[in-house]
This record gives structure tokens, sequence and C-alpha cells, in this order.
């Protein structure tokens, strides 16, 4: 694997992905809406890193993403990291469709691009999206959350059976973490089982570079998940669980 394009690279498990990849000496080519920290990186691996401002909202992002790969000179792995999340419990529509249209409509919009790609050079590339446990059922504070989340494992799960039908050789990695000390949460609250990024990263390379389907991340969530599928309808729609994370 010599060329990796990072969408989502600006902070949190995007920059340092990108920086261990340039550190191994892999060219990376990398996309945010907040280019400085790209930039930054570009300084400190002259001639190794390649970086464009992309909207994953935006209807145009496929056609940057593309531009992106050119100027990389290809790709062998294409990683979706970019995703936004917050409270709306007074379900306010233009912040719920937000939410989609970064978590769900922004991955469909840059992964299709991404599949396209090895697709139509008959290449047996990598596509690694970062999803969410949250995903694993809906969540009252984290409604479109959740729920965006949910429907980008189920996507993936289609790509997988389809990559497999066309024997097109595409692996595609589903990575749900737990809580993660990112810009996401509340910088003063501490999480259940939150992890920091240093200690997760070398879980979800191992996961992309393996071909692992599906990555849950860590062994604790991966227990927490397999209990929490098992919660009965009637039990969950009775229950609440309360989410500190900020509301936009």
């Amino acid at each position: 694997m010599k060329k990796v394009v990072i969408v989502g690279a600006s902070s949190g498990i995007g920059l340092a992905a990108a920086e261990a990849f340039a550190r191994g000496g892999i060219s990376v080519g990398l996309a945010a809406r907040n280019v400085e920290p790209l930039r930054a990186l570009q300084a400190k691996f002259p001639g190794r890193v390649f970086f464009s401002k992309i909207d994953v909202s935006a209807p145009e992002a496929p056609r940057q993403l593309d531009d992106l790969i050119r100027r990389l000179g290809g790709m062998d792995l294409y990683f979706h990291v970019a995703g936004i999340g917050y409270r709306n419990p007074d379900l306010d529509p233009e912040k719920e469709v937000a939410i989609f249209e970064t978590n769900t409509v922004g991955v469909v919009r840059c992964v299709s691009a991404a599949w396209q790609y090895f697709r139509h050079r008959g290449l047996s590339g990598r596509i690694a999206v970062i999803s969410s446990v949250a995903g694993t059922k809906g969540i009252a504070d984290l409604s479109a959350y959740s729920a965006s989340k949910a429907a980008v494992s189920t996507w993936l799960d289609a790509l997988r059976q389809l990559s497999n039908h066309l024997d097109a050789g595409i692996s595609i990695t589903d990575i749900r973490p737990g809580w993660i000390r990112t810009p996401l949460v509340l910088p003063d609250v501490k999480y259940p089982l939150e992890m920091s990024v240093e200690e997760v990263l070398p879980q979800i390379l191992r996961a992309i570079l393996h071909r692992k389907p599906v990555a849950i991340i860590d062994w604790r969530w991966n227990l927490l998940v397999g209990l929490w599928r098992l919660i009965p309808g009637c039990i969950w729609r009775n229950s609440y669980i309360s989410i500190p994370l900020k509301e936009k």
C-alpha cells in the first residue's frame, strides 16, 4: 500500500492516521473543510502530503475527490472519517438533516466515487469508513447520529456483498468505535469506556491492513454491543440514556 486518501483528516482519528501513514513513507491525499492542519502536515512531510478543501455534504465532493486522487498519483486505500454529531432533543429539522447530510449522504457520495475509481481500473482496492457503535440501536438523545451510523453500516454490508458478487476484490471495512476523546465530545466530561486516539489508532490501522469486514473498537465495546443487541425492543423503547454531548 503506497497511496492513501483520507477524507475528514483535520483532527482526531483522521489527522492521526494521516501522520502515521506519512511517517511510514506512504503518500497521503487529505481532505477536510478546515485545511490548516493539513497544510501544517504537508510542511512536516514535504512531497508526501497533498490536500484539498472538501465538504462531503456538497454535491461537488466526488469531483473534488477525483482531482485529489489524480494529484496524489493514484489510490490504494480510501479512508472516510468525516462525521458530525450532537444532541438534538427538540428535533430541529435542519440539525437532523445536517447530520444525515454529512454522516450518511456524505459517505455515500465519496465512497461511491472511491468504488468507481477502483472498479474502472480493475483494482482490488480498500475502502474503510468510521461508523460507530451508536448505530447498534436508535438512541433518543442522538436520534439522527445513531440512525445515520446504522444506515452507513447497512450500506457497507451491501457493498461487501456487491464486491463479492462482482468478484471486484474491493475490501470494505466498517470501523465502529465507542467513545473516543475527539473534538466531538465535551472536553470536561469523562465518558464510559472512553479511549484516546492514540489507543485506538493501532487497532484501526490493523483492521484496515487485514481487510477486516467489521471492527468494533475496542474489545470491551465488542462485548457491550453483543449485550446491547439482545435488549428487547419493548425494554429499549421505555429506557432513556442521557448522552453528555454538545447541542450544536
